[in-house]
């Protein structure tokens, strides 16, 4: 640690990606996979002892609680190399290990903070910090005077719950006990430029329909079709 800090070296730890090694059911059964997963990437996720990251051959318990412990010393490394004043921060490796494109970035996120980061903490990792390590911090990474306009819009409090940032949103209930979704992205705005973000997830979801009704699919389990 003494060594990457004087180096001034960047951590992205990426954790969203190997956590199906921690709990493989949560990771397959993420709600989003129904409705945004493309049938040939749900098929690229399955077990298998030839493609990359399709490694889930007699995997359980002993592994998942194996892996617990790793990610407890992994967490522990990093909040430890963020206090120190070492950058951390957000990345993704999405693609494979049940792991979807955007929805994974707020899923590291939310490690970020079970890794003992203060909320601002992890948005600061998400923005500010991202911009320094690709030095871009004069054009974007925070909202200023003459920087890019990069930055997106909800109608909800991440620093109360960062899970309002996915595209599905949350799940509440309002005074009269009804379950409601709050936040998701509403509005993302790259270079000045406004998008309609609920749109684009709307487009999303109509492509996998789509891809699904040409090759007859549903999402199953391994060993469960």
């Amino acid at each position: 640690m003494n060594e990457l800090l004087a180096l001034d070296f960047t951590l992205d730890p990426t954790f969203e990606i190997y956590e199906a090694n921690r709990d493989l059911m949560r990771a397959r059964r993420a709600e989003w996979h129904e409705d945004y997963t493309m049938p040939k990437l749900w098929k690229f996720y399955e077990p298998s002892r030839v493609a990359h990251g399709s490694y889930w051959l007699n995997w359980g318990t002993e592994q998942e609680v194996s892996w617990r412990e790793n990610y407890r010393l992994w967490m522990t490394f990093i909040n430890e190399y963020k206090n120190r004043g070492g950058r951390v921060t957000v990345g993704t490796d999405a693609g494979f290990i049940y792991e979807l494109y955007g929805f994974s970035y707020v899923r590291e996120l939310e490690l970020l903070r079970e890794s003992g980061f203060h909320p601002l903490e992890v948005i600061r990792s998400a923005t500010l910090y991202g911009a320094q390590a690709l030095g871009m911090e004069k054009e974007i990474g925070s909202v200023e005077i003459g920087k890019l306009a990069d930055f997106v819009i909800v109608n909800a409090n991440p620093l109360e719950n960062l899970a309002v940032l996915y595209g599905t949103g949350a799940i509440g209930v309002t005074d009269k006990n009804e379950v409601v979704r709050k936040g998701g992205v509403s509005y993302t705005i790259k270079d000045g430029i406004v998008y309609d973000a609920k749109k684009l997830l709307e487009d999303v979801k109509k492509m996998v329909a789509e891809e699904k009704a040409k090759a007859g699919f549903k999402i199953t389990q391994p060993g469960m079709e």
